[in-house]
């Protein structure tokens, strides 16, 4: 069985891209949920999702030091680009990038490569199916891993179960989650503002997702602020042969919903299919 995995994704975080993706979710049945913005994931507080499963993430090894074996030589501070190590070798485990130079240089074995936790990775189940989330320790590192390890999750699951489609709430920007985001799926959706910077970043991260063999679809939303630069995008996407999918005019009633954790899709319904919403649903199944 061939699974359609469609990641939504934006050029800047508050764009509306975690709302888009909570609006696709109970119309694409026989589906699992997958937030993949590790940094700051909100789809569960929507869909208050009951956790069966909590797994610890190791994104890097660390340097350990064994004080009894320690000669003191000084070579460990010396290498280390990352100040990671004082003049009396004191480690800062903040500090290390896991190079594991250290580990080398040390003439007495006195410094090993350990795991180091920098996130957890929940698996859970909601009324639409199961979704498998991830938090980032702030402040670690290894974002992307830990993206890979959520879409493997969720693939497994899918491929166990079943399940032809996997939903994803990408990471926002164009860094390496991003990438981790939308390697090896099949749709990207891109949500955009009709800003000045969002038409910038539209084009940032278009520019990323151009590298790759995947259908791009773009949605508007808050469309209406500015039919001006709501052409612009227009334009562009013709420039470049995209789809303007979907334009989701500003309206309260979104933010009401989102307010009192209610899917806005569910609740406004007629809203929805007014601005053809449910015939964009059916263009990402395809």
């Amino acid at each position: 069985m061939n699974i359609n995995e469609v990641v939504v994704i934006s050029g800047k975080g508050g764009t509306g891209k975690t709302t888009i993706t909570a609006c696709l979710v109970p119309y694409i049945k026989d589906i699992v949920i997958a937030d993949c913005d590790v940094d700051a994931p909100d789809l569960d507080i929507l869909f208050n999702s009951e956790i069966e499963k909590i797994e610890n993430f190791s994104g890097l090894n660390r340097a350990q030091l064994d004080r009894s074996k320690c000669i003191k030589c000084g070579k460990c501070y010396e290498v280390c680009k990352f100040g990671a190590i004082t003049k009396n070798i004191q480690f800062n485990n903040i500090k290390c990038e896991g190079c594991s130079v250290c580990e080398v240089v040390c003439p007495v074995g006195a410094i090993t490569m350990v795991e180091n936790k920098t996130g957890e990775i929940y698996t859970g189940n909601t009324k639409y199916g199961k979704m498998i989330h991830a938090k980032l320790i702030p402040g670690e590192e290894a974002s992307g891993k830990l993206v890979a390890q959520v879409r493997q999750n969720g693939k497994k699951f899918a491929k166990e179960n079943n399940i032809r489609n996997i939903l994803v709430d990408g990471s926002p920007g164009i860094g390496c989650n991003v990438i981790s985001s939308i390697m090896g799926s099949n749709k990207v959706i891109i949500v955009c503002e009709p800003t000045y910077s969002g038409i910038h970043d539209l084009k940032r991260v278009y520019e990323l997702v151009s590298n790759y063999s995947i259908k791009v679809f773009i949605v508007i939303n808050k469309f209406d602020i500015s039919l001006e630069m709501t052409e612009k995008i227009e334009e562009f996407a013709k420039e470049n042969e995209i789809e303007v999918s979907l334009k989701v005019p500003f309206d309260k009633r979104i933010v009401q919903s989102i307010i009192e954790k209610k899917i806005p899709s569910i609740k406004e319904k007629e809203f929805f299919e007014k601005i053809g919403f449910f015939e964009f649903v059916k263009k990402i199944k395809e």
